[in-house]
């Protein structure tokens, strides 16, 4: 059996694709489970913000971690000319899924928030992935905009706003003037919407999470995090059936989206759908939260299913 590290640093590597830079996460499984499993992080990221995930995931297989085009310190889309579009990230993630692993080669994908949108678009546009797929988990995932907790008229101004964040000169702007750790700890520390975040976050720890939510903003490329943003916020992807059942981890306190809408969404698109709770009162657990923090995301009911080969 392999050394099992308890640094993420140790399973980093170097990860170059399609003439992008960035980095990817390898970790060996801790058991005698060797499966495959495709880790697909979510918005605002950084591979090691999963690290705790990663290691309750170990237990079921072989974890790989890639990073996502302007997101986790990658180059942006801009860098070879395109845009950060939900269409683009599905074929950069096909991409990765026909190089990294081998021809027929089953994996279980397991996708967070944001990620499983992706994945979900991936697998409608490369119909030939869902055979590859033995188990598709859904993090907090989310299917069309109607999922989300707010009215039509306040999401469509969530949605003008962001698109003026990432026009080019005020993305600029942001960059260099806004995200710095001043002015990020401040909107933290006075937002409404911010503060739902650290809802579960003991006082002696605040400190230490706004640091990493400064090294999570910095590491982001402005442009895409809003463009996403942007785009999911208007997303619709239900239109296209996938003969896959999906294993959804709803949060039992999340703050931005309905469960039972979620669920009726992604029933018209998978043959199936399994529910599991996170037993966590925001979208997800704290940036800071470690293994023991982070196994809310394997609940039991899931874990029996990771176990099958």
């Amino acid at each position: 059996m392999p050394h099992i590290s308890k640094s993420p640093a140790d399973y980093i590597i170097p990860l170059n694709i399609n003439g992008l830079d960035g980095r990817m996460l390898k970790a060996p499984a801790s058991g005698k489970n060797k499966s495959e499993i495709l880790l697909i992080y979510g918005h605002h990221a950084l591979l090691e913000r999963w690290w705790g995930l990663v290691q309750n995931l170990q237990a079921y297989g072989n974890v790989t971690m890639p990073d996502l085009p302007g997101f986790g310190g990658m180059d942006s889309f801009g860098k070879i000319g395109k845009k950060p579009t939900i269409d683009n990230f599905a074929d950069y993630l096909a991409a990765f899924i026909k190089l990294r692993y081998r021809k027929n080669e089953k994996v279980k994908v397991y996708a967070i928030s944001f990620g499983f949108t992706v994945v979900t678009r991936m697998l409608q546009k490369y119909p030939e992935l869902v055979g590859r797929v033995s188990y598709l988990v859904s993090a907090v995932g989310f299917m069309h905009r109607d999922d989300f907790h707010m009215s039509q008229r306040v999401r469509r101004f969530y949605i003008g706003i962001t698109r003026t964040f990432a026009t080019r000169p005020v993305a600029f702007f942001i960059r260099y003037f806004c995200l710095n750790s001043w002015v990020i700890k401040s909107l933290y520390r006075h937002l409404p919407s911010a503060k739902k975040r650290f809802v579960e976050v003991e006082p002696m720890e605040f400190e230490e999470m706004m640091d990493f939510e400064v090294k999570l903003w910095q590491a982001n490329d402005v442009r895409t995090h809003w463009m996403t943003t942007a785009e999911f916020l208007n997303l619709d992807n239900c239109s296209i059936r996938i003969a896959l059942p999906v294993y959804h981890v709803a949060s039992e306190g999340d703050h931005w989206f309905n469960n039972e809408i979620v669920k009726q969404h992604m029933l018209t698109v998978f043959n199936d759908y399994h529910l599991g709770i996170a037993k966590t009162k925001a979208h997800t657990p704290s940036v800071l939260a470690d293994k023991v923090g982070l196994s809310v995301m394997v609940p039991a009911g899931l874990k029996k299913v990771l176990r099958k080969k």
